[in-house]
């Protein structure tokens, strides 16, 4: 539905967020005008190296119960906003669940993660205990080792480079002004640019960790990742790899790829992969399925999640100037809260029920 007054927009930063509030923003009649540091077709945000989950039962343990009720919150968003995008968007989106294992002298890990499970989510019914034959019938390729897991029932995954290519052509579709390969700095109502100056109703700034410049207290965490490919395994949804040193997972992708990719490091080193979590990614992948030995490695991916201290995102607001950053390592899960919350503080939308937690009282530091 259009709204009764046309606004002009600037967004800096073309990712998840970015991308989703210019499509909000001009589905509802608006000018936006979309600019990146990077080209929309190859971005290098945090998104597009991002496995896609969208995991509230699995984050709940290494975070708190606020993330989780905003996953619960995008496992209902995310399949209407795929059959917005487009009739054929069903297939962006997987919601088998995912499975929780360990090898057999791990267990205890395992047993720590559901105790954990049950700890911060008491009442959640949306799990269950697997054993041995349940899990080969579950994932078949699977190695014979494994005969204990979790099923977490509800959670899912989306393709998520094939959704921001999406996006980047709606949003093109729809008339917004793309501009790519230009940093910019913002303020109440203006982006500044090698362009120069350029003035607008509503500026919104999603560059995650671009935005440093104005956020004083946003970090980067580096994610590491290996895409692979086989046609010798297949993986009906995302597995995950209880081990005392880290928590490995896999997420199957189109055209028979996996992404692998353990817990985020704290660091704002943007060098590629170390030779080490190569092989301890590679050497666990091969221990979930020894067919594995042979997946040709097309990519090693490394970026910088956005993140504020308490791990939470964060919306700042005045007057001409909106802020939107912090998703962590939770883009896909968190993302339709976010967006939901900033279209609420342009008066687009009702709240979302997170709006508390979203607009927390930063100081004007953080202004």
């Amino acid at each position: 539905m259009k709204s009764e007054s046309q606004n002009s927009f600037a967004i800096a930063g073309a990712g998840l967020l970015g991308r989703l509030l210019a499509w909000q923003l001009l589905r509802q009649g608006h000018k936006v005008t979309l600019y990146d540091a990077g080209a929309l077709t190859s971005p290098n945000c945090a998104a597009w190296t991002a496995a896609g989950m969208i995991s509230p039962l699995s984050e709940a343990v290494v975070s708190d119960r606020n993330v989780y009720e905003m996953g619960l919150y995008a496992l209902q968003i995310w399949p209407r906003w795929l059959q917005e995008l487009g009739k054929d968007d069903a297939a962006l989106y997987e919601g088998r669940g995912s499975l929780v294992v360990a090898h057999p002298q791990d267990l205890s890990e395992l047993q720590q993660f559901a105790q954990d499970l049950e700890y911060v989510l008491p009442e959640a019914s949306n799990y269950r205990h697997v054993a041995g034959p349940e899990i080969h019938d579950l994932e078949p390729d699977l190695s014979s080792s494994f005969q204990q897991g979790l099923l977490l029932e509800d959670e899912a995954h989306l393709d998520n480079r094939t959704l921001l290519l999406r996006l980047a052509s709606e949003i093109r579709r729809l008339g917004a002004h793309c501009i790519e390969h230009c940093p910019v700095e913002v303020s109440a109502g203006a982006v500044i640019s090698a362009r120069g100056e350029e003035r607008f109703d509503w500026v919104l700034d999603c560059r995650g960790t671009g935005a440093k410049d104005r956020l004083t207290e946003l970090r980067g965490v580096r994610g590491e990742t290996l895409h692979v490919q086989t046609n010798e395994v297949r993986l009906h949804r995302p597995v995950r790899l209880m081990h005392p040193r880290y928590q490995l997972y896999i997420v199957p992708k189109p055209e028979q790829r996996f992404i692998i990719g353990a817990t985020q490091i704290e660091s704002e080193d943007r060098s590629p992969m170390s030779l080490q979590s190569s092989l301890e990614l590679g050497s666990a992948l091969y221990t979930i399925a020894p067919a594995f030995a042979e997946a040709r490695i097309l990519e090693q991916g490394v970026n910088l999640r956005p993140a504020f201290m308490d791990n939470q995102p964060h919306i700042t607001r005045t007057e001409g100037l909106i802020s939107a950053n912090g998703l962590f390592r939770h883009g896909y899960l968190l993302a339709p809260a976010v967006v939901t919350q900033v279209l609420a503080e342009l008066g687009l939308s009702a709240p979302s029920p997170f709006a508390h937690l979203l607009t927390p009282s930063l100081g004007e530091s953080q202004l």
